[in-house]
């Protein structure tokens, strides 16, 4: 390697001095310029020792590809806000061919607005979360996350965001949620078109535009009791509800006695619009513990339920362990209210 960390050098393009920051790989080093740290690769930076001993001569300009990550840029009074975008820089390594191989990703938030945001990012890995972080993000700037490995990236994962502003506003939305999906195919695709672009990252969009508050709809009273509708306190809610169950059995022969004839996604479905019934009841009735009785077989129904439960601020936690009445078919869900 040309370079090593702490070296001085300057940007071709711009003939702006700098120093290197981390060695990427033999391609690809992180540069800090005016306080500004960013991606580039060696052919588009150079030592300054010859702009150190002479003034009157140029540097010789070179056609080059910068895709640098923006950060901290100058606020522009007119800009109205790009959103926050998800970066994905590859670090490569060579095979036993000697061919470029992804190593793994570094995971960039890109801020593009004039806001500051707080976030929640999960990040999913084969439904099971692999890493949590929570943080602020600063107008105009960018937050390195983390490294994914890349074989994890090929077992279906899931970038999770909760979004909310950092100085809260009231006619904006008091928070909003982006989620990203990604495929292998997808992966290697985005791979293929930065090498032929010669660009270091690939990038998706999170969310344009922070939204704004939705109004309530007031609902007149006394036009649905006109109507028909019955109309009850708010205080007394409970004794109109159904009553909750503390343990519900999600087999279909235990939901309806017409199931012969469904398909595997209809029976999922039945089970999981029942499912959320009664755990609402359970919520609704404030009950301290709640099983649910969903079976071994291959585990989807299982695997369903327990994604949903992490998102659920009301579950404390909840275990699939081994019991002398379901074996390891029930899941015990405990409330934290």
């Amino acid at each position: 390697m040309k370079y090593e960390v702490g070296d001085k050098i300057i940007v071709l393009l711009t003939d702006e001095e700098g120093k290197v920051m981390e060695i990427m790989n033999e391609k690809m080093v992180m540069i800090e310029v005016k306080g500004v740290r960013f991606p580039a690769y060696t052919d588009q930076i150079d030592f300054p020792y010859f702009k150190m001993f002479t003034e009157k001569r140029k540097l010789e300009k070179k056609k080059v590809f910068i895709d640098q990550v923006r950060k901290e840029k100058p606020a522009s009074k007119e800009k109205t806000g790009d959103g926050v975008l998800l970066s994905f820089l590859p670090v490569f390594d060579k095979d036993i061919f000697d061919d470029d191989v992804v190593e793994k990703f570094k995971i960039y938030l890109i801020n593009q607005d004039e806001l500051a945001y707080t976030f929640t990012y999960n990040l999913m890995i084969g439904g099971e979360r692999d890493f949590q972080l929570k943080n602020t993000i600063e107008p105009l700037s960018d937050f390195y996350l983390h490294d994914v490995a890349f074989e994890h990236l090929s077992d279906s994962p899931r970038f999770d965001f909760e979004f909310s502003l950092k100085e809260p506003n009231k006619k904006k939305a008091d928070y909003v949620e982006a989620s990203l999906k990604l495929k292998g195919k997808q992966l290697f695709k985005k791979i293929e078109e930065i090498q032929v672009k010669n660009e270091p990252t690939f990038q998706y969009a999170l969310f344009e535009r922070y939204p704004d508050k939705l109004e309530e709809e007031k609902i007149d009273l006394g036009k649905l009791g006109n109507a028909g509708f019955r109309i009850y306190e708010a205080g007394n809610y409970k004794q109109h509800l159904e009553p909750a169950r503390t343990v519900v059995d999600l087999h279909i022969e235990k939901l309806t006695d017409k199931w012969t004839g469904l398909s595997n996604f209809e029976i999922l479905t039945m089970q999981l619009r029942a499912f959320e019934k009664y755990y609402d009841l359970a919520v609704s009735h404030h009950l301290p513990v709640f099983t649910v009785i969903h079976g071994v077989g291959v585990g989807k129904l299982r695997d369903e339920i327990h994604e949903i439960l992490r998102l659920k601020p009301e579950v404390k936690s909840f275990v699939n362990q081994y019991s002398h009445l379901y074996g390891y078919g029930a899941t015990e869900i405990y409330f934290g209210y």
